[in-house]
């Protein structure tokens, strides 16, 4: 059985086909969501069919911001990005999904449930916008902050739990002539902080699965492994778990 899942994100648009009969991904991709979502799904789709050679796609299931813009089967996120993660990590028991504008914390019991979740969808803070806010002041791209934060030498502390204070923070650093490698580190430190933060009011447990496009910065993940004392595992895809879990859930 082949199935379709999509993932409408405030950013990005995900798309994930997938073959339920031998548990593999034929054809995954995503682009910037446009001022319309449907044209993004529509390119998507396109696409893949094309690449698979196959359009008699029956099975079609949605998540994410836009869900509700499809005419298809909706599931929510938290149950999406709970089977897109299992497919790859199975032993999974709690998942940090950071994506444009929110943060989502999954817990999973011994039988692979969701068991509980909190969200953070009011505040920036903690999510992707902090981080293209910060690539934006340090003058480098999204994808450079990793490696730039990965030179860090010195200890810097942004104390401010809202994004525009902490961009005043950052704002007087570079005025002070800090480090950008320290800089960089230290957003990322404060994020993996406010995810501590948000997780203790869950009861969770290792191990600790990192997805959604954010978990892509190999530094962050490295700051919440360090801030959480337990390793913070990171899916191959982790920007396709939540429409790799459409497709999965629409399948059954």
């Amino acid at each position: 059985m082949i199935s379709l899942g999509i993932d409408i994100g405030s950013r990005n648009t995900k798309l994930v086909v997938y073959d339920s009969s031998e548990d593999n991904i034929l054809f995954s991709d995503w682009l910037a969501t446009d001022v319309n979502p449907l044209k993004s799904v529509n390119i998507l789709t396109a696409t893949a069919i094309t690449s698979i050679g196959y359009d008699n796609i029956v099975k079609v299931a949605c998540t994410g911001y836009g869900r509700k813009l499809c005419n298809h089967k909706v599931f929510s996120e938290i149950s999406c990005h709970a089977a897109g993660v299992l497919h790859y990590l199975p032993q999974t028991r709690t998942i940090i999904d950071i994506g444009g504008q929110d943060s989502k914390i999954i817990t999973l019991d011994s039988h692979a449930k969701v068991s509980d979740f909190v969200m953070n969808d009011k505040c920036a803070a903690g999510t992707g916008r902090f981080l293209e806010m910060t690539a934006l002041r340090l003058a480098c791209s999204l994808e450079q902050l990793s490696f730039l934060a990965s030179d860090s030498r010195g200890k810097l502390d942004i104390s401010s739990t809202c994004v525009v204070f902490a961009e005043s923070e950052i704002v007087g650093m570079i005025a002070d002539n800090a480090s950008p490698a320290d800089i960089a580190r230290a957003v990322h430190n404060s994020i993996a902080k406010r995810i501590q933060v948000q997780m203790s009011a869950l009861d969770w447990q290792p191990p600790v699965a990192f997805t959604g496009g954010v978990a892509l910065n190999s530094d962050l993940a490295l700051c919440l492994s360090n801030q959480l004392q337990t390793e913070v595992l990171v899916p191959s895809l982790p920007q396709i778990t939540g429409a790799l879990g459409a497709a999965i859930l629409v399948s059954k």
